[in-house]
């Protein structure tokens, strides 16, 4: 499965090959601090039940001709997201961290820099 870390998203964001950002949150998470210009598909109680219809059966919002970077929380949930969007035959990658992860990496916070030192180095 393809992951995407913070750092990268952020120089991704900056260039003219944005990808299509997938929040897969609550509405109440998303309206409390999301990634700009995401879009909020709030499918991931349902997905952490197992329900993945609740994610195919809204398909149709995302586009299939940019790679789509799925978040949520932890990143946890997202992979699965990930997965059913590829097996569905999209480009897709899961945001490392989640939401966590990316505050972090917006915040400099020395957590983020001690997992951003594990990932170069593992």
């Amino acid at each position: 499965m393809s992951s995407i870390r913070p750092a990268a998203l952020a120089d991704r964001l900056e260039s003219n090959s944005k990808p299509f950002i997938l929040d897969i949150r609550p509405e109440a998470s998303y309206d409390t601090g999301a990634i700009e210009h995401s879009h909020n598909i709030p499918v991931y109680n349902d997905l952490r039940r197992g329900d993945d219809t609740a994610l195919t059966s809204q398909l149709g919002a995302v586009p299939t001709d940019e790679q789509v970077v799925v978040v949520c929380k932890m990143g946890i949930v997202a992979k699965r997201a990930t997965n059913i969007l590829q097996e569905e035959g999209y480009d897709a990658a899961t945001l490392s961290g989640g939401m966590h992860g990316w505050n972090g990496y917006q915040n400099g916070s020395l957590s983020y820099k001690i997992r951003s030192l594990w990932w170069r180095v593992f």
